[in-house]
């Protein structure tokens, strides 16, 4: 076990170019929500995880920015150190505290300690706000304990004890320690073998650069197969995919071995794929053009969990120049294995051994129409009172889908909305409140509750802009008595919304929400 990490430490290492990301380490995915609940876990001094760093003396050809920074050369010749494990929490307190270097993105949301909010072992202190949701004397600027300019001029005219309580806060994170073990080796499938394990606790390994660099790079470039498909995979909306190089290789190794593990993509050769990508080709645009057809899935921007597309691309994958046609019976066992998959969170952990196990299942039901897929349980782990609504988001993705599925008219105009456009944009400013958000905000409701799932709909931008701070019970007044359930009933909505308060308006459509995602999943 090496020396272990101060917080200051770490930023400085990284900011030296000593601490690196590998190419072949996954992309930055935590969400705000994430890196504010890792900072709660530092304050209240509870463990987060070691950090384990890879040293050689073998520089790689390509690495990765970290989050939406792009790290400095290294100040000093060999050896460097590449993050192996920890990579999502690294690079979420170099976010929050590093001065240094400037983001090449603006979509990093500041993290805020809440100075009003009761001390508690079980709820988080600290907060992702937008610049317009920050009480100022409430809300802590985190990102100003380390500078000690920035943390004079934000703790400037606290009272006593708040600037104690910040005090405090400040020296919590200066002493907090994070355990640091270093692994020394030149030896690349030894690097492989640590990825394999330490993934088998959840998140997915990217390692199409790995391979691309350690394997059959010269003889076969997938790159180049995959930019060829390209325009086919823009046709059906999911051109982002071709991005998703981790995710490619994964499609690549279902079909060839029925596994998604990284010793079984690393194993693959280049002739294998050239000579079976006619068959991952189709399995790939069948899946798409089913998941937009029958599930509803117009962009993969709004696929909540990609790895879906792993089992069911090898469900399509066929030699047949017209792709592989499925019946009836098997479009209704592919819909609940999709609804299932995305309400119970199926491909948020444990990745590769779940994907194995669903294509084994979904061979067995293209071998046989009538196979009984062994699916999750019809389980909603998609809170959507607690969740909070960011575009990005898998919660989120879930809930577009499941509102889009009812094919909703908007409120007030009646128009139908368009779900396509809306989904292609994936932009927060496609979805709106039902109670508005000026509304709740000057009833003191705070942002969490206001932006919760149950709280968002699909509007037109004319409808949104005539309802603007006015509560359900004025513009519901409003609506066409003639298809006023029927709208309401289609935004799923409580038919008696004009009488509800907030809270039991969000009581009411979570459970609407809920039984309307069971239905997809195939329950009574």
């Amino acid at each position: 076990m090496g020396d272990p990490l101060s917080i200051r430490k770490l930023i400085d290492r990284i900011s030296l170019g000593d601490i690196r990301i590998p190419a072949f380490q996954r992309d930055y995915v935590w969400e705000p929500d994430q890196v504010a609940f890792l900072l709660d876990s530092i304050y209240k001094g509870f463990p987060i995880g070691t950090v384990i760093l890879w040293r050689t003396d073998k520089r790689l050809n390509t690495e990765k920015k970290l989050g939406h920074f792009r790290l400095p050369e290294p100040q000093k010749s060999y050896p460097v150190n590449y993050v192996l494990d920890g990579q999502q929490r690294i690079t979420s307190l170099f976010s929050v505290f590093q001065t240094d270097l400037e983001p090449e993105s603006a979509e990093w949301v500041d993290i805020y300690f809440d100075m009003s909010a009761a001390e508690s072992l079980q709820e988080s202190l600290f907060l992702a706000l937008d610049s317009g949701e920050v009480d100022s004397a409430r809300h802590f600027p985190v990102k100003t304990l380390f500078d000690p300019v920035a943390y004079r001029n934000a703790t400037k005219g606290l009272e006593d004890t708040k600037a104690l309580l910040i005090d405090r806060l400040q020296s919590r994170f200066k002493e907090y320690l994070i355990p640091n073990e270093t692994f020394e080796t030149d030896d690349r499938n030894k690097v492989a073998i640590v990825f394999e394990r330490i993934n088998r606790a959840g998140t997915e390994l990217n390692v199409f650069e790995l391979l691309s660099a350690w394997s059959w790079s010269d003889d076969f470039d997938l790159v180049d197969k995959f930019a060829a498909l390209q325009e086919s995979i823009a046709d059906h909306g999911f051109g982002d995919l071709c991005d998703d190089k981790d995710l490619q290789l994964k499609i690549c190794a279902g079909v060839i071995t029925g596994e998604t593990t990284p010793n079984k993509i690393l194993d693959l050769q280049g002739s294998e794929i050239r000579s079976r990508f006619s068959e991952i080709e189709r399995g790939i645009l069948g899946a798409l053009d089913f998941l937009r057809k029958q599930a509803g899935v117009t962009h993969y921007k709004l696929l909540p969990f990609p790895g879906v597309l792993v089992p069911l691309s090898v469900f399509f994958a066929t030699n047949k120049t017209d792709g592989f046609v499925y019946t009836s019976t098997q479009k209704n066992m592919l819909l609940k294995w999709f609804w299932r998959s995305v309400f119970t969170r199926r491909f948020s952990a444990d990745v590769n051994q779940r994907q194995a196990a669903d294509i084994h299942e979904l061979l067995q039901l293209k071998v046989k129409a009538n196979y009984k897929v062994k699916l999750p349980r019809a389980e909603n782990k998609i809170d959507f009172r607690k969740s909070g609504f960011n575009i990005g988001t898998a919660n989120s993705r879930a809930l577009v889908l499941l509102l889009s599925s009812n094919a909703p008219h908007s409120f007030l105009s009646g128009a139908k909305v368009d779900t396509d456009k809306v989904l292609k944009k994936a932009s927060k400013h496609e979805f709106h409140h039902i109670f508005p958000k000026k509304y709740l905000q000057d009833r003191g409701y705070p942002s969490e509750e206001i932006n919760c799932l149950a709280n968002i709909c699909f509007l037109t931008r004319g409808d949104n802009n005539v309802i603007k701070d006015k509560s359900p019970k004025e513009y519901v007044a409003k609506m066409d008595e003639e298809v006023r359930d029927q709208y309401l009933g289609e935004a799923l909505c409580p038919s008696n919304i004009a009488n509800l308060d907030f809270k039991k308006f969000a009581a009411a459509r979570s459970t609407l929400l809920e039984q309307k995602a069971r239905k997809l999943m195939g329950e009574k």
